[in-house]
């Protein structure tokens, strides 16, 4: 390092003297100190719930705090005071009893109502008697009442499952086995979700399925609703088209012969023609009944025998 006479025979400031500027410059221009503010937690928040309002950058030198209801510092919208030097709180007259005020000048509200969404505003005093003012707000919102789940099946193969709520102005969402459920392209949802259905339906889609409506800073969700697959539609097996009609088809001729053999060996035996109704090969569709918050869907394939009454 050079000796700070050579600096100075070449022009050069010594660094001993920028130090000291820099020293001067921070006394005579201190930092300026954040203010005080406000942070509501939650800003939104559901009715019964607990709201803090959060004090931050209270001046060291405070003597005490004061809030008021609304954004103005009327005696007669007083709620609470803190006093640092006694560490006493005083309630006001707006106090109701579900206010807790902290050392730090944080404000408390427990088992929140509607009637206490607004702005809420906090005073500090100095210990030069001087003030200092903050105004936080919150809002409290109206619980969305549980959702119920309605299934129907309007199509052979399908079903289509509404989530029934009476709250307005809500978000729906589908949940499935305790997950959000994963959207295939056999399911589709109406415009405004409350609607799920899916065609055709298969076994992996056999399930609990719940609908959660959720407004604001409230939400809930429905009972599980049980979705049972005995048979998916349209009936499969291995087997291909062609080999099913000819057994479809060997079934009709064999029953169409045995039939025809047995009014032959009455008609033997009595003498006279009885006639007979050869059976409606047909195949029928046969549900289950279902349990309350269940829906079972089935499908009996062609030559299937029906379900015992």
């Amino acid at each position: 390092m050079q000796p700070a006479s050579a600096c100075a025979r070449r022009g050069c400031i010594p660094w001993q003297g920028i130090l000291l500027a820099v020293s001067l410059l921070t006394f005579w221009n201190p930092q300026p100190t954040a203010q005080l503010t406000i942070e509501p937690m939650p800003v939104d928040a559901a009715e019964g719930t607990d709201v803090l309002l959060l004090a931050h950058n209270a001046s060291e030198n405070v003597l005490g705090y004061t809030w008021f209801k609304g954004d103005m510092t009327e005696r007669r919208h007083q709620i609470v005071s803190y006093s640092i030097l006694t560490q006493t709180a005083t309630p006001g007259t707006a106090f109701s009893g579900r206010e807790t005020i902290y050392p730090n000048g944080s404000l408390l509200f427990v088992n929140v109502t509607q009637e206490d969404t607004g702005f809420y505003t906090l005073q500090t005093t100095r210990n030069d008697f001087s003030n200092e003012v903050a105004t936080g707000e919150f809002r409290v919102h109206e619980l969305v009442t549980q959702p119920t789940i309605q299934a129907t099946n309007t199509t052979p193969g399908s079903v289509v499952m509404t989530c029934l709520s009476d709250d307005s102005g809500i978000s729906i969402m589908w949940i499935f086995n305790s997950r959000t459920l994963q959207f295939t392209e056999r399911m589709q949802l109406s415009q405004d979700h409350s609607t799920l259905s899916i065609d055709p339906v298969r076994q992996e889609d056999a399930g609990e399925y719940q609908c959660e409506v959720s407004k604001a800073a409230s939400s809930s969700r429905s009972d599980p609703f049980r979705l049972a697959v005995i048979c998916e539609w349209p009936p499969t097996s291995g087997l291909s088209v062609g080999a099913i009609a000819g057994i479809v088809t060997g079934v009709l001729v064999g029953v169409a012969l045995v039939a025809a053999l047995g009014c032959f060996l009455l008609h033997t035996r009595t003498g006279r023609y009885q006639g007979f109704s050869p059976p409606d090969p047909t195949p029928g569709r046969h549900t289950p009944a279902s349990t309350p918050g269940e829906f079972i869907f089935s499908h009996r394939r062609p030559g299937a025998p029906s379900p015992a009454p």
